[in-house]
């Protein structure tokens, strides 16, 4: 069973601890973790950081860790400014990127970018193929209805070849298909339960062997919380969870996180991985440092695939 953590974004009352966090990702490749994965959240009341830039630092304060972002509202970006970013990420991690992707779904304020919420799918899948034609392509002619290229060239290429890997989300059953045709794994949100997960993993399964898509892998967040008391962890996650998920005017997400004791974490990894995650993030929301040392002592060792 492999495990990656959540890189803290968050700055309470507008600060933010630089050097916590270098601590924080050298504590994580010392503990054994794959890789560190961040969020991406442009508009909302939640104090959270930039992603990209977040990884940036990341890049310079680790030397093993594999760097990624579940997922990127790619629609919400210019194709050619997010291929040339990832690019650059890649190069100054030493080729230990990878990108989540997702559409955003209908509930973001796509007017706040320019964006046609009408097409915003369709906006989305022509956006991965001018990254992915950049990214291998010494000369791109690219003929779209949202962006045109004639003799276009970016270079350098990325570290990877021929791209960082590319991680889709998604729950429609339209997006479980493209995650398969277009990605090289399917990323469960955290903001689903492991049921849902447990739906959507033979979905992908089967669409992924339909496109031949030998070694796609398949992940999830999980929020989660260890604690002693299992009435206090549930607390503090749902109370966590709505000042994350407010601004989509989501109701109680409590049922998605796995909380408690240690063995009531295991059980809820346990089943996660049941369900098909090869790869689980572990996303604590609050004590983060703290969190990352019970995971990784009292609960991780008794997963198992």
């Amino acid at each position: 069973m492999r495990f990656s953590i959540s890189i803290p974004q968050f700055a309470p009352d507008g600060r933010f601890d630089p050097a916590a966090l270098a601590s924080y990702l050298a504590r994580a490749e010392a503990l054994g973790f794959e890789g560190a994965w961040t969020i991406d959240m442009l508009l909302g009341p939640a104090p959270v950081l930039g992603p990209l830039e977040t990884m940036a630092f990341a890049a310079a304060a680790s030397t093993r860790l594999r760097l990624g972002c579940a997922v990127l509202i790619s629609t919400l970006h210019s194709p050619v400014h997010l291929a040339k970013t990832v690019t650059t990420l890649d190069h100054l991690s030493g080729g230990r990127v990878e990108i989540g992707l997702g559409t955003g779904g209908g509930g973001r304020m796509f007017s706040a970018f320019a964006v046609d919420p009408a097409s915003y799918v369709a906006r989305f899948t022509e956006g991965v193929a001018v990254m992915k034609a950049l990214w291998t392509e010494p000369e791109v002619h690219f003929e779209g209805r949202f962006w045109q290229l004639t003799g276009a060239a970016q270079e350098p290429k990325p570290v990877q070849r021929p791209a960082p890997p590319l991680w889709f989300g998604g729950s429609h059953p339209a997006a479980l298909r493209r995650a398969a045709r277009l990605g090289d794994g399917f990323f469960g949100a955290g903001s689903q339960t492991t049921e849902a997960f447990a739906g959507q993993v033979p979905a992908v399964r089967r669409a992924a062997e339909e496109a031949g898509r030998d070694g796609f892998r398949i992940a999830k967040r999980v929020y989660v919380a260890v604690d002693d008391d299992p009435g206090r962890a549930r607390e503090r996650m749902a109370a966590a969870l709505h000042d994350l998920y407010a601004v989509f005017g989501a109701g109680d997400l409590s049922p998605v996180a796995v909380t408690g004791r240690p063995a009531d974490c295991v059980a809820g990894l346990q089943a996660v991985a049941a369900a098909g995650a090869e790869m689980i993030l572990l996303n604590p929301l609050f004590d983060e440092a703290d969190q990352m040392e019970r995971l990784a002592a009292e609960v991780m060792p008794a997963v198992s695939p």
